[in-house]
């Protein structure tokens, strides 16, 4: 049966929309729903790749697999991908689009509303229900007119709109009265309810505050969700914050400008005994078994930034003690010998850091792809590809995976596969070399296990089933 479509909004940015569609993306499915997720434009460097090579956000992504459905571009047709503080790539229905990326943010709407529109009419034709994500929120008065995302969105498919705040951060009514105070009257007429995100305490205390809410706007409060500390992917941010810990096996993720895809990196986040620890600034590696250099959206302008900051040392010192040092994508490209870039697409030609006998050249086209290879220490290995340019090794360079993915150089190791460490084998492997001595998971399964979690503390609230009974 078919069923109007539900969009969450926020008041704020991480109110926590993602993680909600995501719940009731599995909620739903439980029931015996057809749904798909939605979210109209995504701004994020952390991308997921679909079966037709396409590149859409990773909330999306991760909310197709709660849904049970395998993630299409359709999902998210419009992703923003910052590479500088005023630029950025615009990828369209899954492909870059170099003449939207080179539009003011505001020109923009009229060559991408109908990318939205007609993705989300095909949604809506194959699935029984679509649950769509807004961004950011819908009181940004300054963005309407180039609204696509929000209540653009909502007008268009007459949705169910609830409105999301973050409870936990405080100011949380006022936040939901002034966003209803903002909306046109039109507008205002398809929010069926407030929910109020991430609460720690005694339920009974915000009564009164419900029953105001109420008296002023007619809308209920329909669901107080619990602060829920979870597994899941964060869309695009690293919210981790480790420091090294004595007895543990610690490794250095360098932070610098752009860097895309850190998700990835879940898998060794979570595994016990590991401490995965980011690192923006100055300091020794030496304390560390390892160190990562992960994908960045501009490598150009990272490897600058390593080198301001005296890092690009301290990477190079690492690595003549024996540290393994792993770079993957943009992170493997700055341990290479140069960095040729003809067509200028990050502010021309760069040398590498050099320890890895290899170079790169840029190029316009992008690969994207989803990879299935042969690590050569072991059986097949699956990820995906998301690069500009092409890599050619010398002699020194090993190969580490099958088709030119991946190749070593003593203990320094480069990769363009990103979610090599989502494969249970080679993690083992991988921290069996820094003298971990745990044993992974399966990380797909824990994955899957922490959506049925979070579903079922969202289930427990009520609002799952007021919305399949409407």
């Amino acid at each position: 049966m078919k069923r109007r479509p539900i969009m969450l909004m926020g008041c704020t940015s991480d109110a926590g929309k993602s993680f909600l569609v995501a719940a009731l993306c599995r909620c739903l499915t439980n029931r015996g729903v057809k749904v798909a997720p939605f979210k109209a434009q995504n701004m994020s460097n952390n991308a997921a790749v679909t079966v037709d090579g396409g590149e859409i956000g990773r909330a999306q992504w991760l909310q197709a697999r709660a849904a049970r459905v395998e993630p299409t571009t359709l999902m998210n047709p419009v992703l923003v991908k910052p590479h500088a503080d005023t630029a950025s790539q615009v990828i369209v229905h899954g492909r870059p689009d170099p003449v939207v990326s080179a539009l003011p943010w505001m020109s923009r709407r009229d060559r991408l509303w109908p990318a939205v529109r007609d993705s989300l009419d095909r949604l809506r034709e194959t699935y029984d229900c679509v649950v769509i994500e807004g961004a950011g929120s819908p009181a940004e008065i300054n963005l309407r007119a180039g609204d696509i995302v929000n209540m653009a969105v909502a007008l268009y498919c007459g949705a169910d709109v609830y409105l999301v705040a973050d409870i936990d951060r405080g100011g949380a009514y006022a936040h939901l009265l002034g966003t209803w105070e903002c909306l046109a009257a039109e507008e205002r007429r398809l929010v069926r309810g407030f929910v109020l995100n991430k609460f720690r305490g005694d339920p009974t205390l915000l009564k009164d505050a419900d029953d105001w809410l109420l008296a002023r706007t007619g809308v209920p409060v329909v669901a107080l969700i619990p602060f829920l500390r979870n597994r899941l992917p964060e869309e695009d941010a690293f919210f981790h914050r480790a420091l090294p810990v004595e007895g543990t096996t610690n490794i250095a993720l360098i932070l610098y400008p752009w860097a895309s895809n850190l998700d990835e990196f879940d898998p060794l986040i979570h595994e016990p005994g590991v401490s995965v620890v980011p690192v923006t600034d100055h300091r020794s590696l030496t304390p560390f078994r390892a160190v990562v250099l992960p994908g960045t959206k501009n490598t150009v302008a990272s490897l600058r930034h390593l080198r301001a900051t005296g890092l690009a040392a301290e990477v190079t010192r690492a690595a003549a003690t024996g540290i393994p040092i792993v770079g993957i994508c943009g992170g493997m490209q700055m341990l290479g010998h140069a960095i040729h870039d003809p067509l200028a697409l990050e502010g021309g030609d760069l040398d590498g850091l050099g320890l890895l006998d290899v170079k790169t050249a840029l190029a316009a086209e992008k690969a994207v792809a989803l990879r299935q290879v042969r690590w050569l220490d072991g059986g097949e290995v699956r990820g995906y590809e998301i690069h500009h340019g092409r890599t050619t090794p010398g002699r020194l360079a090993q190969p580490l995976l099958a088709d030119e993915l991946g190749w070593r150089q003593e203990n320094v190791w480069g990769t363009y596969l990103h979610g090599l460490f989502e494969n249970t084998a080679f993690r083992q492997d991988f921290l069996r070399r820094l003298g971990w001595a745990g044993e992974c998971a399966d990380w797909a399964a824990a994955l899957d296990a922490e959506l049925e979690r979070i579903a079922s503390a969202v289930e427990a609230t009520g609002w799952p089933a007021m919305i399949a009974s409407q």
